[in-house]
């Protein structure tokens, strides 16, 4: 079955009656709870996330981020809104943090996010590679899961090589954005899970 490679993407600002999971200083090091900065915002069907935090197991929150619930919904009330945005998410502990051989694994690219529509929560873009849910291996510890969106330059035309698109494993992250003269990201936020099952 051919994946379209348009898809729309629904945002949302405001979301109600979500789990709203808070991060302590001590259940993330200081290095993963410095990764987030710029406001972006990831919303699951009972999960928002706004800043960086460890996935619980209450309420099955593992099982269903990994199994259950499709591609979140992004917001970033930041946006420009004449301003095109690239969006990433990787796992850089593949298969695990101690041993990331196949590091970046990439989850999900889309491009052409136009900013206005994103700012408003009601955008559309073009994915590259459609949305794969986090599935840490059983046993291999916890996994972050990095969101980055990147400003696309104008008149820019974003896409993967052929050898990228033959695996989402070991993409060099870095000399995709340098490709695309993308920059550093304008906003990350990342979420550590493990598998359920551990």
């Amino acid at each position: 079955m051919v994946l379209p490679t348009r898809m729309f993407l629904v945002f949302s600002a405001c979301i109600v009656g979500l789990f709203h999971v808070e991060a302590t200083a001590d259940t993330l090091s200081s290095q993963d709870s410095s990764f987030c900065h710029g406001g972006l915002q990831v919303n699951y069907p009972e999960l928002f996330i706004d800043k960086c935090l460890i996935i619980p197991k209450a309420n099955n929150l593992q099982e269903k981020i990994s199994k259950t619930w499709k591609a979140p919904k992004i917001c970033f009330p930041g946006a420009q809104k004449n301003t095109q945005y690239v969006l990433v998410m990787v796992d850089p502990d593949a298969p695990s943090r101690a041993n990331p051989t196949s590091a970046f694994w990439r989850h999900w690219v889309v491009v052409d996010i136009q900013g206005n529509e994103l700012k408003n929560g009601e955008a559309q873009g073009t994915s590259l590679d459609e949305y794969r849910p986090p599935t840490p291996p059983q046993n291999s510890g916890y996994h972050r899961y990095q969101f980055m969106l990147f400003e696309q330059p104008s008149g820019t035309r974003v896409s993967l090589t052929e050898k990228e698109k033959s695996s989402r494993g070991k993409w060099d992250l870095w000399d995709f954005t340098a490709r695309f003269d993308l920059g550093e990201p304008v906003a990350t936020l990342q979420f550590l899970t493990q598998n359920s099952k551990n």
